[in-house]
């Protein structure tokens, strides 16, 4: 369960610089082709705020849809997976959009 990994640096970087303000609002953007999984982030970030600058802070997270360009016809892709082909047959896709995992916004209070 890496989100666990991934919420306590998270968690521990943000509590460092706030401190001694608390925040109110956390945004994440989670790509679906990131490998990570937002429910198990949101389970996750309840466990590692607790007693934090961030116990009680608000996590919104943005889900981005997995997109890529076929190599082979330039067709656009939608992709659930990083495993997904064009409707052409090739898999020669390039990710255009979907691997996101960022920290986009700390709101405190």
């Amino acid at each position: 369960m890496h989100e666990l990994a991934l919420m306590e640096s998270i968690v521990a970087e943000v509590e460092a610089k706030v401190r001694p303000a608390r925040v109110a609002r956390l945004r994440l953007k989670i790509g679906q082709l990131a490998g990570v999984l937002p429910e198990t982030v949101r389970f996750c970030f309840a466990l590692c705020a607790r007693g934090t600058a961030l116990d009680g802070a608000m996590l919104e997270i943005d889900e981005v849809r997995g997109r890529g360009r076929c190599r082979r016809c330039g067709g656009d892709v939608a992709m659930e997976t990083s495993f997904d082909h064009c409707a052409c047959g090739s898999v020669e896709i390039d990710v255009v959009r979907g691997k996101e995992l960022r920290l986009e916004k700390v709101e405190v209070q």
